[in-house]
């Protein structure tokens, strides 16, 4: 099969498409027919060596975490899923033709959305949503900020904080401001303007998807006792704060993954694609995707 290989550490021309051994289903698993891969910023984070130490790899090695397609075969024991099934999921190597992963990894496709797009959901989705009810886990009437709630991951813990009951208010870029209103939440603030920054209410929790010294700011409006979650590590500032901090990495859930499918094609959640590459086009993807301030970006077959 096709496959995007990373050879090395390094820039988008580390990468580069070859022949690699097609992969075989085992037990519990599924093999799918890959229609569309999501870009994700841990696509490019590995590339360029930033996770070494967190995620080691071997080269060569397929990047790709989240894609959608179609069931070509099912492994042992495997019952949820059959043989032309459109389904998403995240997996490991799905910058390729074909993927095997756990049943676990997979959702049914709604019928009425484009399977393509699909692929935009997996990763993002999951993330947001499991930093929001597992890391912060917010009660009802709590004011909870959410740091770069304009990203893909920040708008489906937006989405999870408002079902929750929780008073939502999106951090944003001033650029971000009016399109933020379409988020449905309780206050915008531009982050990078001091005076909207200055303006922040006392918090009872922070979900983080951006760090940096955005975070480490922001910490002077948690109220004692308060929650940070993030999906991009514990910042160091944090330490000797009366907070709880909880970083988190997604993980596959095939239940809570069918029921944002869902979500997403009734409109209640909105994962924009911003564009589509052929997977011979990945270094052109991944520059834009890198950049930021883009909507999902995918490798199409």
């Amino acid at each position: 099969m096709k496959a995007v290989v990373l050879k090395s550490y390094g820039d988008v021309d580390a990468l580069a498409i070859q022949d690699m051994p097609e992969p075989k289903v085992g037990p519990g698993e599924v093999k799918v027919r890959v229609i569309a891969a999501g870009i994700n910023p841990v696509d490019w984070k590995i590339r360029r060596g930033d996770m070494k130490a967190m995620m080691p790899v071997q080269f060569p090695t397929i990047l790709g975490r989240d894609v959608a397609g179609e069931v070509i075969e099912v492994g042992p024991g495997v019952n949820d899923f059959k043989p032309g099934d459109r389904v998403m999921g995240v997996v490991n190597a799905g910058y390729a033709e074909k993927v095997v992963a756990p049943v676990e990894a997979w959702a049914k496709v709604p019928e009425s959305m484009d399977l393509k797009d699909a692929a935009a959901l997996p990763l993002v989705t999951l993330t947001g949503v499991q930093l929001m009810e597992e890391a912060v886990n917010p009660k009802k009437g709590d004011t909870v900020l959410v740091i770069g709630a304009m990203g893909a991951v920040g708008r489906a813990a937006v989405f999870a904080a408002k079902a929750k009951g929780a008073k939502v208010l999106a951090g944003v870029r001033a650029s971000q401001k009016a399109e933020a209103q379409k988020l449905g939440v309780d206050g915008i603030f531009a982050l990078d303007v001091e005076d909207e920054f200055a303006k922040l209410p006392m918090l009872d929790a922070v979900a983080d998807t951006v760090g940096g010294q955005v975070v480490a700011r922001i910490l002077e409006k948690v109220k004692p006792g308060g929650t940070l979650g993030s999906v991009v590590g514990e910042p160091p500032e944090a330490k000797g704060r009366q907070l709880t901090v909880r970083a988190i990495l997604a993980h596959p859930d095939s239940r809570r993954l069918t029921q944002l499918g869902q979500a997403v094609a009734k409109g209640d959640l909105v994962i924009p694609v911003s564009k589509r590459f052929p997977l011979e086009q990945v270094k052109e993807a991944q520059k834009l995707a890198e950049q930021g301030g883009v909507g999902k970006v995918l490798l199409v077959n």
